[in-house]
């Protein structure tokens, strides 16, 4: 479904990516490794159209993006999530929510969507009137990935979900995740730190240290210990 083949990316004349490849298959989880500050946004970023990588290739259901902008891989069905949410804290969750089905495809199955969102987040049917700026961290990371999810998908990537959240929020975004995977067959790439929850998640996972891919493991092949050793 996804193939990133070489890709290289920069910020001014600061090399971020180096020559990095990695492939998610249709129906999978796969999660990316690191420390901070080695790439792994950048990476999301330029698979998404944020960010465009210099040289390389993405290719998602065999379509090169690279050069697409973003608005358009969207409409492909790839969708990232950022850390950083970005809410408009003066709309609703609701009206958030439905920012998300701004594409032609999306606006067909605004309902059925909703209707999963609010499966997915029971929370948010009761806040779906509350203004964002009122909602706790936890929610507003549900916000964020729910109105990803309006965007009629087949691809999600995620940046960072539990950065900031308290264990029991943390534990229900991740069984969210799950459900997303499970439940419409939505193919997921998921950046994160806490490497436990997301190594149960994974069918696979990679390492990307100092902008390169250190390798690649099936998830049951290693532990967490090992990991994070890999780190340093």
């Amino acid at each position: 479904m996804l193939e990133v083949q070489n890709i290289d990316s920069f910020y001014g004349e600061l090399q971020v990516l180096r020559q990095v490849s990695l492939h998610v298959d249709a129906g999978e989880v796969v999660a990316l490794f690191g420390p901070n500050g080695h790439g792994k946004s950048t990476l999301l970023k330029a698979i998404s159209g944020l960010h465009p990588p210099v040289s390389g290739s993405v290719k998602f259901n065999g379509e090169e993006l690279s050069k697409l902008p973003t608005h358009k891989i969207v409409e492909r069905g790839l969708v990232y999530i950022p850390e950083e949410r970005n809410l408009f804290p003066d709309m609703t969750v609701m009206e958030n929510l439905k920012m998300g089905a701004y594409n032609m495809r999306a606006r067909k199955t605004i309902k059925s969507n909703l209707e999963f969102v609010f499966h997915v987040f029971p929370k948010l049917e009761i806040r779906q009137n509350q203004y964002c700026s009122t909602l706790s961290g936890g929610e507003g990371r549900m916000v964020a990935i729910g109105r990803g999810l309006m965007s009629e998908i087949s691809l999600l990537l995620v940046d960072e979900p539990s950065i900031g959240l308290s264990p029991g929020i943390r534990k229900a975004v991740f069984e969210a995740i799950a459900k997303i995977n499970l439940e419409r067959d939505i193919t997921i790439l998921i950046v994160e730190q806490e490497i436990k929850n997301a190594l149960a998640l994974s069918r696979r996972f990679y390492l990307l240290k100092n902008g390169q891919i250190a390798f690649e493991r099936k998830a049951d092949e290693l532990n967490v210990a090992e990991i994070e050793i890999a780190y340093f």
